[in-house]
């Protein structure tokens, strides 16, 4: 290439990159400018019902732009952005791509209900932090920079160059989307939740309103338009968790740098816990729920006489309210109360088997959540079962770092993300900026879940429940799964174990807890949306590609059609699959951390031990290859299943399928702990096993 030649590409790349810098500049005024003019308009007066929807339908509306404008049905457009995207600019889309609902929306509530490192049963919202930010430095060393040497477009695409045949693509294609799937259902669960709380509508109604952005986004542009929304997305869920998180820090501790000032509330927390482990009222409400388990406990023993007297004494309750000539809105309560009991034998077994589970736990101390600051649960130098409470609490939060740390290097939206750099080197400074733009808020999770559990103890806690704030109403109408609070001991004032509020409701409503300006809450809720619907965009394509041009155009067929037939059947996979996702989240499966948990784990065993052994050991087989993806991804998903009281209950699962209890003390979600040694193992031993015979 001429020397002139050359200098004047670098000189067009030079300003290229000039005009994005200016734009993202003038984008963020924007936003601040436009943050700046709704808190002056709630100054003046400005309905409250009208600055929800305002943010809502404001953001999605601007990421709906950004998707018309880059509408493309080129092929390299659509799947890798014409692989130019600068790596700064792609660290903030993969930034915006990793911080979905799960951690934008629950990792501070994970922190916030189970400490820094959980109980026996719950690992610890720590683990989250260390295994996917950890799960970053595997993708920079091991991954990123090999897969975007080979100029490929999916993730499947490197089983079939590197493997060759039809069955590690085919597998690798159905893994992306099983794994996916699990992910994306989650996101747009969190859209949900996030779309009902800002309009007021119904969570199902919701859904289908930000399901209208995410198919705007994704839809027209494939990858070159997700690309600059989530660039977009990832300005607005930055100030969306920095403005209150620095906020608070300010209103308690006078500092608004939060992650380095917020180590003074973790003392004045373990103070007050020792409080509430003394106080009288909190022993009360602990034997008020342990007395409400043993009922359960007692009707679970004749499930359909229990059902049947319950029904009888709602029917005798509203006569005798009708025969005194009650208050209409007493009947309308027990009318109502009459009508939510189960609908038969065995939905009333499965819903008093939770609620005793959960009676049970908040009958324990701080009503079931671990002390805040401790290292693990129990003591290694306590009595037998405090030994053993120790070990499990350590093996659970080691083994659900392992599996988010090894899934984030497998899960195929996130290394897709690295094919759209212009190079190797491009490769490896993107992640490098991946982890910095991550790290933005990931220093300050640990910081919102202490200041806000201390906002809690400190102004909810010993308040009248006639004084209640109006927005914990509000809330638990979306899903009282989010959040209650009941006077189990009669004497009318909270107690800290009165008090549950779900993962998913934390990050929300802690503008709300905090006592911040509701435009706040609005920029919350925003930046939420953002990060939902910028991980389901990624998701949503990874999904159509894999169904589409990795199973039905693969071979044959895929030769005898053009790239843009190819394009165009993606976007309408695309639609289906969120139409199918929409409708499994309306059904609130379950919540958001625990699905993204599992997802993690089926991408580890799935695909790790193939893809790094492929990348690293050329003496790695096809038949390896596939025996490890089967062994690995098949041993992770059985455990899961088998562990799903539905299933064990309902018996849907054989019961040969069924374990007799956890392998060691693992929880479920860390199944992939068993799954990636697993499918390593088989991998090499049948690649040596085949390499012997044929010799």
């Amino acid at each position: 290439m001429p020397l002139g030649m050359a200098r004047a590409m670098a000189e067009r790349g030079k300003n290229g990159r000039w005009r994005l810098h200016r734009a993202l500049a003038w984008y963020v005024l924007c936003v601040l400018g436009v943050l700046a003019l709704m808190a002056w308009a709630e100054h003046h007066g400005f309905s409250r019902q009208w600055i929800g929807p305002v943010f809502l339908f404001g953001s999605i509306m601007v990421y709906a732009a950004i998707g018309v404008r880059g509408r493309t049905t080129d092929a390299d457009e659509y799947y890798v952005a014409g692989r130019r995207i600068p790596p700064m600019f792609n660290g903030m889309a993969a930034a915006a791509d990793w911080m979905s609902a799960a951690s934008f929306i629950s990792l501070s509530g994970a922190l916030y209900l189970q400490g820094f490192s959980g109980s026996p049963g719950q690992a610890g919202g720590l683990a989250y932090l260390l295994g996917w930010t950890g799960g970053f430095c595997l993708v920079a060393i091991l991954i990123a920079p090999q897969l975007r040497a080979l100029e490929l477009y999916t993730v499947p695409d490197f089983f079939q160059l590197r493997f060759g045949g039809r069955w590690p693509r085919i597998l690798a294609a159905w893994a992306a989307v099983l794994c996916s799937f699990t992910y994306v259902v989650a996101q747009i669960y969190g859209v949900g939740l996030i779309a009902s709380r800002l309009t007021g509508v119904q969570f199902e109604i919701g859904i289908m309103l930000g399901l209208g952005g995410v198919l705007l986004c994704s839809f027209l542009g494939g990858m070159r338009a997700i690309t600059w929304t989530q660039v977009a997305q990832y300005v607005v869920l930055l100030l969306a968790f920095l403005i209150p998180v620095s906020w608070l820090s300010y209103q308690q501790l006078g500092n608004p740098m939060a992650p380095l000032v917020y180590g003074a509330q973790i003392g004045k927390i373990a103070e007050l816990e020792g409080q509430f482990l003394d106080s009288p009222a909190e022993r009360e409400v602990a034997r008020a729920y342990l007395q409400r388990a043993l009922d359960l406990q007692q009707r679970l023993r004749d499930v359909d006489g229990a059902l049947q007297r319950e029904r009888e004494k709602g029917r005798a309750q509203i006569q005798a309210l009708r025969a005194q000539n009650a208050d209409v809105e007493q009947i309308v309560r027990a009318s109502q109360a009459l009508a939510a009991l189960p609908r038969d034998a065995a939905q009333a077994r499965e819903r008093w088997t939770r609620e005793m589970r959960e009676s049970f736990e908040r009958a324990r101390p701080l009503g079931g959540l671990p002390p805040h600051s401790q290292a693990f649960a129990g003591n290694p130098e306590g009595t037998p079962q405090e030994q053993e409470e120790y070990a499990l609490s350590r093996r659970n939060f080691l083994a659900l770092m392992f599996c988010l740390m090894v899934g984030t290097a497998g899960l195929p939206h996130l290394l897709t993300r690295y094919y759209t750099v212009p190079s190797v080197a491009a490769a490896r400074t993107s992640v490098a900026w991946s982890l910095f733009f991550i790290a933005l808020l990931y220093l300050s999770t640990p910081a919102l879940a202490a200041l806000v559990k201390f906002e809690v103890m400190q102004n909810l806690v010993g308040s009248h429940f006639d004084a209640l704030p109006h927005w914990m109403a509000q809330w638990a109408h979306v899903d009282p799964a989010l959040l209650s609070v009941e006077d189990m001991n009669g004497d009318g004032i909270v107690q800290f174990g009165e008090i549950h509020l779900g993962a998913d409701l934390i990050m929300l409503a802690t503008p709300e807890i905090g006592g911040l300006p509701y435009v706040v809450s609005g920029l919350v809720a925003a930046g939420g949306l953002a990060a939902a619907l910028s991980t389901a965009d990624g998701l949503l394509l990874t999904i159509s590609n894999a169904l589409v041009r990795d199973l039905y155009f693969h071979g044959d067929k895929g030769a005898r059609t053009s790239p843009e037939q190819r394009v165009i059947l993606s976007k309408f996979a695309l639609l289906a699959v969120a139409l199918t996702a929409a409708m499994v989240a309306s059904l609130k499966p379950a919540e958001i951390l625990p699905m993204v948990s599992a997802s993690f784990s089926l991408a580890a065993s799935a695909f790790v031990p193939a893809l790094v052994l492929g990348l690293f050991w050329r003496g790695m087989t096809r038949q390896g290859a596939v025996a490890g993806m089967l062994a690995g991804f098949g041993l992770t998903a059985y455990y899961m299943l088998a562990q799903l009281p539905v299933l064990r209950a309902g018996g849907v699962l054989p019961r040969w399928l069924l374990t007799d209890g956890l392998w060691g003390g693992i929880e479920p979600l860390a199944a992939g702990v068993f799954g990636v040694p697993v499918g390593f193992v088989v991998a090499v031993g049948w690649s040596w096993w085949l390499r012997f015979v044929r010799r």
